[in-house]
Formats: structure tokens, C-alpha cells, sequence
């Protein structure tokens, strides 16, 4: 799992793990929570916005801190996409 000390990144209850599947350009990132461990969605690149977006899971519920925390690690996927 990754994360961004001294962030917001730094969030409780969230956590990524940054894949890199044979083939792809780009990275999924798995989003999970720390509490239960369980896959609450993932952020992949969207090609027809031609920008990372987060795609939730079924059934979850996130709050505006959670909000927050991932999209600031799309945007920092966005950063470093630029670079």
C-alpha cells in the first residue's frame, strides 16, 4: 500500500495499492479500507476525459474527508502523468 506522508493523503480509513498490470500505460489504484481491508473502488484512467477518475464499488458510502483524500491522490496521479 501507498501513501503520501504529511498529506491528506493520510487519511484514517483509507489506503492504496497502486497496481501496474502487464500492458497498461497507466496505473490502477486500488482503494480499500484500512478498518476491514476490503476494496471500496479503484481510480484508472478514463481515456475518452483523458484523466484518472475514481470508479466506487457497489454499495459504498464515502464522506467528504474520504472525497477528498481521493482526489487528491487522482491529482497526484494527474501531476505525475504530466511530468
Amino acid at each position: 500500500m501507498t501513501s503520501t506522508v504529511g498529506s491528506i493523503l493520510d487519511n484514517p480509513y483509507l489506503e492504496f495499492e497502486e497496481l501496474w498490470p502487464e500492458g497498461r500505460k497507466t496505473a490502477i489504484v486500488g482503494v480499500y479500507s484500512k478498518s476491514h481491508g476490503m476494496r471500496l473502488g479503484q481510480i484508472m484512467w478514463w481515456g475518452r476525459w483523458r484523466q484518472y477518475c475514481f470508479f466506487p464499488d457497489g454499495h459504498t458510502i464515502f464522506n467528504v474527508g474520504c472525497m477528498e483524500t481521493i482526489m487528491a491522490r487522482i491529482d497526484e496521479l494527474m501531476e505525475r502523468r504530466k511530468a
